[in-house]
């Protein structure tokens, strides 16, 4: 058996990699092991076609939203070259030769832009984004707190349930009223009270069903609306951005920190299973048939793969299993990434402009983004999906040569049972859809494009263990959230197996490539490794 480590953190996506960078800055012996040939999971840069090794696409993730500040700075990403350039304006093209381009900074232009659909909209748009920027103020801090054990009785968990309490403190009723509304109802009854143009509420809407099994119409989309809102990327609160290099350079970067501060990261390691005695976890086996002892493990995969896979339901309690096995991590996302001789040429809006360096949205209305969701409920792969479309290389230079460019294309919804198959034809003829939508709307973009990927969600449950091609590793629903993620009881980043602890996306805060979830879940390792301390300081003590 292999001794010498401190901390084993399983799995090398951005959650693994930041919680080994803090966990060795903490002065921990700590060993990162990614199961594939490289690290960063979902968050990873290519080349994917053979023929065309100079273009680099954002193979899964495509953009930084929830990364804070706090965390660039503590763990010097900037310094292990960390940089993103910010998103331009959303932009929404529509059939009739109309265009929205929504700056969310400026607010006299998205005043005028928004009055060619209704007047109505333009005058409540800015109250609207003062109160999303209230709501968010007071969420954001919430990402960083771990959720108690609400319920418990136990001393140090009434002290936590009690701290929450406090930090609510300058809550008022009717803003309690609020962000219960937020957390409960769908982002179209949310829209309906605020706007009119089916056009703007499915520009609004867009946010609210990124990457869920959920249309607009389905109660808890409000909150994920929200929490999109809430994006820093360190440029500021509702900032979101493209890293240069791509979201591998920002795996990168994390690798670079973690081995910076002591860490060393392993790939082609895959943990066969999870060791522990009497309740205490004491290491991990590989596949290889290695033993690596520890008495910190930190799990960062879904936790399928950490609880009934990599341990097994007869060492968990029964209720904690079955909370598992209810997990729902469901989806209908189908990633594609085109190579491009020129840029798309929207008939709405000739030419290059700013509106190409934000989100491009293929999302008519909000019946239209609802309509594609119901598609897929009904068993089969949207008519018309629905796209969220980003061209990084407008801004970053370094994914493909002078003259050519990359767009990513994260697109809803095909049936979330398209996770067990490959459905390689269907995924094709799907993505013929989605191009056609958007030729529709810019009649260049068909003929200008080189070479395309196209990947469901069965491939990324197979390659990078997204289980059902979740980005979340679970979704975004109500009953899924803070204390719930992903089970009662344990959505403090700990777990019923003492010194084992989960870092993944399936906990609190987990969506995004934000990293926050490993740095939550090691300021509980501190925590733990202080009372563990302070115990055995007591216990010399009392038999002295």
């Amino acid at each position: 058996m292999r001794g010498g480590y401190e901390a084993i953190v399983i799995g090398g996506g951005h959650n693994g990699l930041a919680a080994g960078a803090y966990l060795a800055r903490d002065g921990l012996r700590t060993v990162v092991l990614e199961a594939r040939h490289k690290v960063g999971g979902a968050a990873t840069t290519d080349a994917p076609w053979q023929e065309a090794p100079e273009f680099n696409v954002t193979t899964y993730s495509y953009v930084m939203s929830l990364m804070p500040r706090r965390i660039i700075d503590e763990l010097r990403l900037e310094h292990h070259g960390y940089k993103v350039f910010p998103m331009g304006p959303s932009y929404y093209a529509f059939p009739d030769g109309r265009s929205l381009t929504m700056t969310g900074v400026d607010a006299g232009k998205d005043y005028e832009a928004l009055a060619r659909f209704s007047r109505r909209d333009a005058e409540a748009y800015g109250e609207w984004r003062k109160w999303l920027g209230e709501l968010a103020a007071i969420m954001e801090p919430l990402l960083l707190t771990p959720p108690p054990k609400i319920g418990s009785r136990h001393p140090l968990d009434l002290l936590d349930q009690l701290k929450l309490a406090w930090r609510m403190r300058g809550l008022d009723v009717p803003r309690v009223g609020e962000l219960t509304r937020l957390m409960t109802m769908s982002a179209w009854d949310l829209l309906d009270d605020w706007f009119e143009s089916p056009q703007v509420k499915g520009a609004m809407a867009v946010d609210g069903i990124i990457g869920t099994w959920a249309g607009p119409a389905t109660p808890g989309t409000a909150y994920v609306l929200m929490h999109h809102e809430i994006g820093d990327a360190g440029l500021g609160l509702s900032s979101w951005g493209y890293p240069r290099g791509g979201m591998g350079a920002v795996s990168d970067a994390l690798r670079s920190s973690a081995e910076a501060f002591g860490a060393e990261v392993r790939t082609n390691a895959p943990v066969e299973r999870i060791l522990q005695k009497d309740g205490r976890v004491t290491g991990v086996v590989l596949e290889s048939g290695e033993e690596l002892e520890a008495d910190i493990v930190v799990a960062a995969t879904h936790p399928r793969i950490t609880f009934l896979e990599q341990l097994g339901s007869e060492e968990l309690p029964d209720d904690f299993v079955g909370n598992i096995e209810r997990w729902n991590s469901r989806s209908g996302v189908v990633k594609i990434n085109l190579a491009l001789s020129e840029l798309p040429d929207f008939t709405a809006d000739p030419g290059r402009g700013e509106h190409l360096g934000g989100a491009v949205e293929l999302a008519h209305s909000i019946d239209y983004i609802e309509e594609a969701f119901q598609d897929a409920r009904r068993g089969r792969a949207a008519r018309r999906p629905f796209s969220d479309g980003v061209i990084p290389t407008v801004f970053d230079r370094t994914l493909c040569p002078e003259g050519y460019h990359i767009m990513s294309l994260f697109t809803q919804w095909v049936p979330h049972e398209w996770s067990e198959e490959p459905h390689r034809e269907e995924l094709e003829a799907y993505a013929d859809r989605v191009i056609d939508g958007y030729s529709e709307l810019a009649p260049n973009l068909r003929g200008a494009i080189l070479h395309r990927q196209v990947l469901g969600p069965y491939d990324m449950e197979q390659e990078i263990g997204l289980i059902g091609g979740n980005i979340f590793h679970g979704e975004l629903s109500a009953e899924q959230l803070f204390h719930m993620r992903p089970a009662p009881g344990y959505a403090d980043y700990r777990t019923p197996i003492r010194g084992l602890y989960q870092a993944s996306s399936a906990t609190h805060a987990g969506g995004g490539v934000c990293a926050i979830p490993a740095y939550n879940c090691v300021r509980e390792i501190r925590r733990d490794r202080r009372r563990e301390r302070l115990k055995q300081r007591l216990t010399v003590r009392n038999r002295g």
